[in-house]
């Protein structure tokens, strides 16, 4: 049964590595989404990869050297030398979500653990460990390690600045 895998490409390569895998009679998906772009004369709303140098293919384990001999594929995304299948509900909800039309930007990853410092908002400054990630907000701790205590808050995701 065919699986959805995520393939890197070349740079500036999706689109056509894309079509090169549907012309060799794979299912793919590159979700596409707007963004302003400025320019020191303009700004313009483009079109562009939702994560630049990568595309997903539906495919058997078996039509993998097919997939990487396409031109501009680099790799089938997996751990060590096995390519790991992305579940097709995640896939589903990407597609939903971009063809939702509403805008969407491409955001860092933050699972629980991750260390973080806000740079805007009241709590500029402050420096943590992600606890939980939900939609638009994190739960944070900040712990006084002499102490041996730690307080929890929820932010909003904007506040954000560095991630390290």
């Amino acid at each position: 049964m065919p699986r959805w895998f995520a393939i890197r490409t070349s740079p500036r390569w999706e689109l056509r590595a894309s079509s090169e895998l549907s012309r060799r009679g794979l299912q793919t998906y590159l979700p596409i989404c707007r963004v302003k772009h400025t320019w020191s004369d303009r700004t313009k709303i483009i079109e562009q990869p939702l994560f630049p140098g990568y595309l997903f293919g539906r495919f058997l384990l078996a039509d993998r050297v097919r997939v990487l001999q396409s031109p501009g594929v680099k790799q089938i995304v997996g751990i060590g030398a096995s390519p790991s299948p992305i579940s097709d509900t995640e896939i589903a909800s990407l597609q939903t979500l971009v063809s939702a039309d509403i805008p969407l930007e491409p955001w860092p990853y933050l699972p629980a653990g991750q260390r973080i410092r806000i740079d805007r908002g009241p709590l500029a400054g402050v420096e943590g460990f992600v606890v939980r990630a939900d939609q638009g907000a994190l739960r944070i701790v900040v712990s006084v390690d002499l102490l041996q205590r730690s307080v929890a808050a929820e932010i909003d995701r904007d506040c954000l600045g560095s991630i390290e």
